[in-house]
């Protein structure tokens, strides 16, 4: 007795060519998107990850990965910028719920709330909103530790006093206790333009020799319609 086992599959030319363009386009467009990152502040490189079956599966079959390495750290003598020289996300509150970012660029407003640039509210290491008691003067009256310990400097005593400790966690949302917090500084993207572009050249010559590979398939399936046509 003979037993036959296995799994088969048969394909139209027409179905693959066109399913693997459109993996090969969502690829293009990660890059794509990446590259339009590279100047900005708290972006993380998305990294693609092509999984099993994909040339089965189409775009299906893909997913990204956030590359969690830290950028390019700048200077910009603004107190209220901060940045993370290690890994880690401060904790934002928005309407839609708590948002992880690495973009430490924060303001106070006339009732000494710290907000980020579109003006949520930054959280402690508490999980309560940040809130200065005493407004600032100046900016350069605000003073950020390396663990994320904010203090205002009182001009009546001459003495820095504690407002709160940032809420700078990991991807896992645990709390981190030296983020090495950076005053001063902003973290631009951690996106390499070079590995960007050569990158993209794999990329479209799989997407050519799929273009190529459906207009011969159309080409000989009209040539078959036709030769039918003239049969009958």
């Amino acid at each position: 007795m003979r037993i036959n086992g296995g799994v088969q599959l048969n394909e139209n030319g027409l179905k693959t060519a066109i399913r693997a363009m459109q993996v090969q386009t969502a690829l293009m467009a990660n890059v794509s998107d990446n590259v339009n990152g590279f100047d900005k502040v708290g972006y993380q490189r998305r990294e693609s990850v092509v999984s099993s079956f994909t040339e089965f599966l189409g775009v299906d079959g893909l997913s990204t990965v956030v590359d969690d390495t830290v950028g390019r750290i700048s200077r910009t003598d603004n107190p209220m910028d901060l940045a993370m020289a290690s890994k880690g996300y401060f904790q934002i509150q928005t309407p839609e719920g708590v948002r992880m970012t690495r973009d430490g660029r924060f303001k106070i407003d006339v009732d000494g709330n710290c907000l980020d640039l579109q003006g949520n509210k930054v959280l402690s290491n508490t999980g309560v909103p940040i809130k200065f008691n005493i407004l600032p003067e100046s900016p350069k009256d605000v003073v950020v530790n390396t663990r994320g310990a904010i203090s205002i400097l009182d001009r009546k005593d001459k003495k820095l006093k504690h407002v709160a400790n940032l809420g700078i966690v990991d991807s896992n949302g645990v709390g981190i206790v030296n983020p090495q917090v950076q005053q001063g500084y902003s973290e631009y993207s951690n996106v390499a333009l070079q590995n960007e572009f050569m990158s993209l050249m794999p990329i479209k010559r799989t997407f050519e020799a799929n273009r190529q590979m459906f207009l011969i398939e159309n080409s000989n399936l009209q040539k078959a319609i036709s030769q039918l046509g003239q049969a009958g």
